[in-house]
């Protein structure tokens, strides 16, 4: 664990994971790297059956939470809500002795189907993926967390043939291998739109 100054959980959540083309890649990336916790919600908990003690310790003993998952109606998969719903109790996330997750950090590792031209104002969602993101934002300040932008990738249906996902993936374990050393400009990784939009920007050179 030489160097890792950040521990970092990735919560998985694809009921469908052998047929997703970016997500799954993502997940087992990840889980070649040192210091990092993956667990696979739907394999986890097949019957939505929870362990919120379990659930709970992995928070405590965790610096930077992560949801990874591909954007469905403009939410999570139905087990992430479901996981929040119960793991998220008042007297542990929040209330007045509800510290356990005060200075952690927390952001979204998500693909969304359509071009990032549709998330805006103009486009056919009407809003930017941080705006939809905001019930989780809120959820974010309301538990004492640091809310990152997402890091995401648009258009993720044409992904595999437009040979977008291996740079993907390059970008998302030098962004993990960033956080574990702690070289992160965290302002700006709260003020931009999307994480992976200028890594430099984000990412500290090693000194």
């Amino acid at each position: 664990m030489s160097g890792i100054k950040n521990k970092i959980l990735i919560l998985f959540a694809h009921p469908s994971p052998a047929r997703s083309e970016v997500n799954f890649p993502l997940l087992q990336a990840s889980q070649q790297l040192e210091g990092i916790t993956v667990v696979d919600l739907y394999h986890e908990y097949p019957t939505f059956r929870i362990n919120i003690d379990r659930e709970q310790q992995r928070l405590r003993e965790h610096d930077v939470i992560i949801f990874m998952f591909p954007l469905y109606w403009y939410s999570t998969p139905s087990i992430l809500k479901e996981w929040q719903d119960l793991v998220l109790e008042y007297g542990f996330a929040y209330g007045s002795e509800g510290t356990a997750l005060h200075g952690k950090t927390f952001f979204c590792a998500l693909t969304a189907g359509g071009p990032e031209s549709a998330y805006c104002a103009e486009g056919y969602n009407h809003y930017t993926l941080k705006e939809l993101l905001q019930p989780l934002e809120q959820t974010a300040i309301l538990t004492g967390m640091e809310f990152w932008a997402p890091f995401a990738l648009f258009n993720a249906r044409m992904a595999v043939e437009e040979q977008r996902v291996s740079p993907h993936v390059a970008d998302w374990l030098r962004l993990l291998r960033a956080i574990k050393t702690d070289r992160i400009d965290r302002e700006a990784a709260c003020r931009m739109a999307i994480l992976n939009k200028d890594l430099d920007a984000v990412i500290r050179e090693a000194q």
